[in-house]
């Protein structure tokens, strides 16, 4: 991937000790993921590193924002990003994959490769509901994506219920006399009761 070197802490002559170091992540690195929620960026990723002969200790703070589309309006929407973390990176003789815990390097090799984890770190770290900000929403996609309220809701599920019962008004009032005249019936000893008829 053409944006892993930007990305990554070269080893080779790096001493045992306090080591600092800074990255500009931008739209290239949510490109180059193939990232379908995440249009573009602008972030500062902190790593303080002590190293040791068996491990690197990676503190990392990844702040700035991204642009998504907005869950109420569809919009672009400056989601704000706020990460810390620390990543072990070990060294073993034997490949591991990465779990999303702990990197793992080859003794002797050069450079730790980060991209991966800031990318996760900051997909990771994106609301669930992502929103502009309360009035900051196009007023124009709002109308045409407009929530009902609980109260509309209601008044129009009120007025379909007095729709569907004008409607079954015929059929209850049928059911009803049926009801009626069987109860007669039942009344006169099981005898039909008698119904008033007109000729023609």
């Amino acid at each position: 991937m053409e944006v892993d070197r930007q990305y990554s802490i070269a080893l080779a002559g790096l001493k045992n000790g306090h080591h600092e170091f800074r990255f500009e992540v931008g739209k290239n690195l949510f490109d180059a993921f193939g990232s379908a929620e995440i249009k573009d960026g602008d972030c500062r990723v902190e790593v303080d590193m002590e190293r040791s002969e068996a491990m690197l200790m990676l503190d990392i703070r990844i702040t700035g924002h991204v642009v998504v589309a907005c869950d109420r309006c569809l919009e672009d929407c400056r989601i704000p990003i706020d990460f810390e973390s620390t990543l072990p990176v070990r060294f073993s003789e034997q490949e591991h994959e990465y779990d999303g815990e702990e990197l793992w390097l080859v003794p002797g090799e050069e450079e730790v490769d980060l991209a991966q984890y800031i990318y996760e770190s900051i997909v990771l770290s994106l609301p669930y509901q992502r929103v502009h900000p309360d009035g900051e929403c196009d007023p124009d996609m709002l109308k045409r994506f407009r929530i009902v309220s609980d109260e509309e809701f209601a008044s129009i599920e009120a007025e379909a219920e007095a729709g569907n019962a004008e409607l079954r008004e015929g059929e209850w009032a049928k059911l009803a006399a049926l009801r009626d005249r069987m109860t007669e019936e039942e009344a006169a000893g099981g005898k039909p009761a008698e119904t008033e008829t007109t000729k023609d």
